[in-house]
């Protein structure tokens, strides 16, 4: 395993995929790219439920820089898709900062450039948003085309490409 990529839909099973896919190893580095909100008890239930999940011996980091950090292995980045989110308010996006655009685009090439050289064994986990309907609002498009892109990239380069379906991971390539 060097590159794999796990696919799938809001509550699909494929962090718990992902972290099957590395749950005999050691040493893990959990990137968690979102941490919880203040004042949003659901969401803290969820970071909460997935950090119940993992073994005592996987080491957390938060960030919105994930590809930083993808040198040393066993990596799971979870997930692609709040990093994403992130990156559009890192950015200035949605407030339409000069730039922003510019910004945007070059750190979705840095996190592929890291993606596609690094020797470290990396699982990246991510929501499939090309199966829904098209959202009705600019910064919904631009969310869902980001995301998508990012994917496309992910996996043109990885080793390994699954997609989970009602908790049923099946073996893309």
């Amino acid at each position: 395993m060097s590159r794999v990529l796990v696919l799938g839909g809001s509550r699909s099973g494929k962090s718990a995929h992902a972290e099957a896919l590395l749950a005999d190893r050691t040493g893990v580095t959990y990137l968690a790219t979102s941490a919880p909100a203040a004042g949003d008890a659901e969401w803290a239930a969820r970071v909460a439920a997935h950090r119940a999940r993992r073994p005592s011996s996987w080491t957390t980091v938060e960030t919105t820089a994930p590809a930083a950090l993808l040198r040393e292995g066993p990596i799971l980045v979870d997930s692609m898709t709040t990093w994403v989110a992130a990156l559009l308010d890192e950015c200035g996006v949605w407030t339409e900062a000069p730039g922003a655009l510019e910004s945007l685009s070059l750190r979705c090439d840095e996190l592929v450039g890291a993606w596609t050289t690094t020797t470290a064994d990396v699982v990246a986990v991510s929501d499939e948003v090309g199966l829904g309907v098209v959202p009705e609002t600019r910064s919904g498009r631009l969310f869902r085309d980001t995301l998508g892109a990012v994917n496309q990239r992910l996996a043109a380069t990885a080793d390994e490409v699954w997609f989970v379906v009602a908790g049923l991971p099946q073996r893309l390539r």
